[in-house]
């Protein structure tokens, strides 16, 4: 979910994103009060917190979603975070995560799990819970890790897979003393070895590429968690879960959750109605529901102008009240997501392609005012991301902005002097462009448009330019085949489902920054420095605008244009991101559970491919160093917890000095809920704990404490 724009967010865990874990826990004992302090996640979760005593048996969960998935297998491309919601509910997952983003054994299917061996290879023994069986009575046993093994290890191309990370390391898989113990023997040295199996499917999933590749993709026969699927409705736009009779564990409190397909300009109507019990909402809404909880002694209106429905599109006052009165009955729970916000800068032509300019708009830039804008109006704390790899709360956060320096206006405009960007002389006349086909407010840049050179040189520390390319044509896809369709659904989330919402003020495409440096435009060899700044127009995309505009202000204070162009929201990412069209763009990334596997392909040097097109994975900036590859390698393969989470930081602070992505916030995650409803809400880092969802008992009140 995002209320600040779109962003590819579960592109990195096997669609399973942050639910199996961060870097390893190590003893935190040894940290400085300074690390200390950083191991703190910068909001904490909002759920309700209840001990089960105080939730009542039974009721239903209605909670809304993006869409009905379009499979059910994790490990598709197409998966999105319906599918991660599901598979949460009825699937095992060896590990979990805590507040702070740290990987925590679940008992309920794990009894044990540890590295035995390291020479002369890693050997994982995997001990699980006796009472573990699937819902047909069959116990969860080493035959499910080896079908899941091979279905995933990249060897067998008939599996049709969205990645491999991890698995294509394993040497083999074994039963241990009995069905019960797992033994996994590594081929390689692999630190994130906690991020395998979960979710864990049957054998019956995973054993053959048509059940893999078919069967799961509309429903699951087999499953084993607090839930089972009753009931997958695609034309009606819901997924029903029911208890599963089978689960060993505390029951579940409630008998069903219900996924409702509630677009998210659609979703304050829908809470009215009582078509949803729990919904993410956009900052508008969350303040529908927020006043609405103020509001509780007016008296509601009578008559057909208090029909909640009604209140969609740009609705009277009348039905504006009528909304508010029917949203009553919830509340905002707020948190931070697991995911920032970048300013992303595309290396791989034009004034980019040289670091000094990254730098000086990196410099330009005062992250903790575009931080305050978005947040601050929430109640948020608006702290600035520092890191790219990891969140404040987790371990391998550390605030490696320093990289950069601070915001310094005179600092920025020195680099652009030293780059040969300097004030006056005569600029070229732009060529005049073509309007995009893509919508009436888009502008689709043609060969040659924008500035700079076609040809894509890679910038870095030790970096060679390799031959020459065009940006625009290749690919995109990683490796392993995972981005490209995932995230177009994931897109679709992100940006599919925006209420309506006056764009934010912005420069006028093609309009020169006013001032700026001391004679105006900055010019190099005849040509402005001019950068195309590429946002979504969605209604939904108020967020993202806003902080464009700021951004778009600081940079005309160090003498850079700036060309706002709009594009619909189905293309931003697609034809425009991922394809290397634009210079600046704004999206998002998760902070995975397991940087040093998932986010290399996001940072890895992009590589001439075998076809002469430029091999980027996912690495949309287009820049990228050998040394930071390098120590992406060291850290996957260390078995030294502290060294692994030291040599991601490192590679963190290459990252920053390359400036070409520049964190800027963590995203807002703003739920309305039922006034009663526990355990549920703004999960922050932690994983759901679906058996403890429920609706409060006639007068109890939450507690501190879920457990009991």
């Amino acid at each position: 979910m995002s209320h600040d724009g779109v962003g590819p967010r579960a592109v990195l865990r096997s669609v399973a994103f942050l639910t199996a874990g961060t870097l390893a826990a190590s003893a935190l004992a040894a940290c400085s009060a300074d690390d200390e302090q950083k191991s703190k996640p910068v909001a904490a979760q909002d759920i309700s917190p209840a001990a089960r005593a105080l939730v009542a048996d039974g009721g239903t969960l209605r909670w809304a979603v993006d869409a009905v998935p379009e499979t059910l297998n994790t490990f598709q491309a197409d998966a999105g975070a319906a599918t991660t919601r599901i598979a949460g509910a009825v699937l095992p997952s060896l590990f979990r995560l805590d507040a702070q983003g740290r990987p925590q054994r679940d008992p309920d299917f794990l009894e044990s799990a540890k590295v035995v061996s390291t020479e002369p290879k890693q050997v994982v023994v995997y001990r699980l819970n006796q009472q573990a069986v699937w819902s047909d009575g069959r116990e969860i046993g080493a035959d499910d890790f080896a079908a899941q093994w091979r279905a995933l290890a990249g060897k067998d191309n008939a599996y049709w897979t969205a990645r491999n990370a991890g698995y294509d390391r394993i040497e083999k898989v074994e039963r241990g003393a009995n069905n019960l113990e797992v033994k996994v023997t590594f081929g390689k040295p692999y630190a994130d070895w906690r991020s395998l199996f979960s979710p864990l499917y049957p054998k019956d999933v995973t054993g053959t590429p048509d059940s893999f590749n078919d069967a799961a993709r509309n429903g699951l026969k087999v499953t084993a968690g607090p839930f089972s699927i009753a009931k997958v409705d695609r034309k009606g736009g819901e997924v029903t879960l029911a208890r599963n009779p089978r689960w060993w564990g505390r029951p579940a409190k409630l008998s069903q959750i219900v996924l409702v397909a509630v677009p998210l300009d659609q979703r304050a109507a829908a809470l009215a109605d009582g078509k949803v019990d729990m919904a993410e909402v956009n900052p508008e809404d969350a303040e529908r529901v927020t006043l609405a909880a103020r509001d509780k002694g007016s008296k509601p209106l009578q008559g057909p102008s208090a029909t909640p429905s009604g209140a969609t599109g740009a609705p009277g006052a009348e039905q504006q009240h009528a909304l508010q009165q029917a949203l009553r009955g919830f509340v905002i729970r707020k948190s931070l997501e697991p995911a920032y916000t970048q300013l992303a800068l595309n290396g791989s032509r034009g004034p980019l392609t040289d670091e000094r300019v990254r730098r000086a708009i990196a410099r330009a830039l005062d992250r903790t005012e575009l931080a305050g804008l978005v947040l601050k109006p929430l109640g948020l704390p608006a702290v600035p991301v520092g890191s790219h790899l990891a969140l404040a709360g987790q371990d391998a956060y550390q605030d490696n902005s320093g990289s950069l320096g601070k915001q310094d206006t005179a600092q920025a405009q020195a680099l652009l002097t030293e780059a040969g960007w300097v004030p006056g002389g005569a600029v070229k006349e732009e060529p005049k462009k073509k309007k995009s086909t893509a919508g009436p407010e888009g502008h689709k840049a043609e060969p040659g448009d924008g500035t700079g050179t076609a040809g894509a040189y890679i910038v870095g520390q030790d970096d060679k330019p390799p031959a020459q390319h065009d940006p625009r044509d290749h690919a995109n896809k990683p490796a392993d085949e995972q981005a490209g369709r995932r995230l177009d659904g994931e897109l679709q989330q992100e940006h599919g489902r925006r209420p309506g919402g006056a764009p934010g003020a912005y420069a006028p495409k093609g309009t020169a920054a006013p001032g700026g440096a001391a004679s105006g435009v900055l010019a190099k060899d005849g040509k402005a420095l001019q950068l195309r700044f590429v946002l979504p127009s969605g209604p939904g995309s108020k967020t993202l605008r806003t902080v464009g505009d700021r951004i778009v202000r600081m940079l005309q204070k160090v003498g850079i244009r700036t060309e706002i162009t709009d594009v619909p929201d189905d293309s931003y990412f697609k034809d425009h991101v991922a394809s290397g069209d634009y210079d600046l763009a704004l999206y998002s990334w998760p902070a995975t559970a397991f940087p040093a596997t998932d986010a290399r392909p996001i940072f890895a040097k992009p590589v001439p491919a075998a076809d002469g097109s430029l091999s980027v994975e996912q690495n949309y900036t287009r820049v990228g160093t050998d040394q930071v590859d390098q120590l992406f390698d060291q850290a996957i393969a260390t078995l030294d917890e502290d060294e692994e989470r030291d040599l991601v930081r490192k590679a963190d602070a290459r990252i920053w000095a390359t400036a070409a992505s520049i964190p800027l916030y963590q995203r807002p995650q703003l739920t309305a809920t039922r006034t009663n409803l526990a355990n549920a809400g703004s999960f922050g880092f932690e994983t759901p704990v679906y058996e403890d969802m429920g609706y409060l008992k006639k007068g109890a009140k939450p507690s501190t404490s879920p457990s009991s």
